[in-house]
């Protein structure tokens, strides 16, 4: 319990500091970015992570809200958003939508994007789901400290993680990020 307050009071202490400043730099840790070819229909330059991107780990299993196991390393090589987020999370609630419209709209092209609920059940999750109309997979990352600390540290939520298609970290969100900028980074990756 002490650890969903402590979640709760950083997300509050996040959405606070979006509203004071919009603009924050420093909420955005990119790895350098470099030119490259562009996907289908982009219409120019693209853009990919330096090869000294730090490498993302794929080595874990959660249970989907339907209780099957998926693997991390099932999406290697197509570019991913990992969103952590819970269901309370407000900012969370705002970014969801635009996921959804992303992997229809870019999914044809090798995205994914796949979301780890921090610490809802999937009991808490399927009406979530279905209401938002999420169709990525939605994993239990409740007790999976592991992955958490694999992409972070997370100092809260929601924390958005962009992968490319070799496997490296590319972008790491914390706080809400405007869509505008996901959607800039995910046609740079494809």
């Amino acid at each position: 319990m002490g650890m969903r307050w402590a979640i709760a009071v950083l997300a509050v202490t996040a959405l606070a500091a979006t509203a004071a400043n919009y603009y924050m730099p420093w909420r955005t840790q990119n790895a350098p970015m470099q030119s490259s070819a562009s996907i289908e229909g982009d219409g120019g330059g693209a853009l990919t992570c330096a090869a000294d991107a730090k490498p993302a780990r794929f080595d874990f299993t959660m249970k989907d809200v339907a209780g099957k196991d998926v693997t991390l390393s099932q999406f290697k090589g197509k570019v991913i958003l990992l969103d952590f987020w819970a269901t309370w999370c407000g900012p969370c609630k705002v970014e969801i939508p635009g996921f959804v419209e992303f992997q229809e709209k870019y999914g044809r092209h090798g995205f994914q994007v796949v979301g780890v609920s921090v610490d809802d059940t999937a009991q808490q999750l399927l009406p979530y789901i279905e209401k938002l109309k999420m169709n990525y997979p939605v994993l239990l990352g409740l007790g999976h400290d592991d992955v958490q600390d694999a992409y972070g540290p997370l100092v809260g939520i929601p924390t958005t993680v962009l992968i490319s298609r070799d496997g490296k970290i590319c972008a790491t969100h914390a706080g809400f990020t405007d869509k505008q900028t996901f959607e800039q980074e995910i046609r740079a990756l494809l």
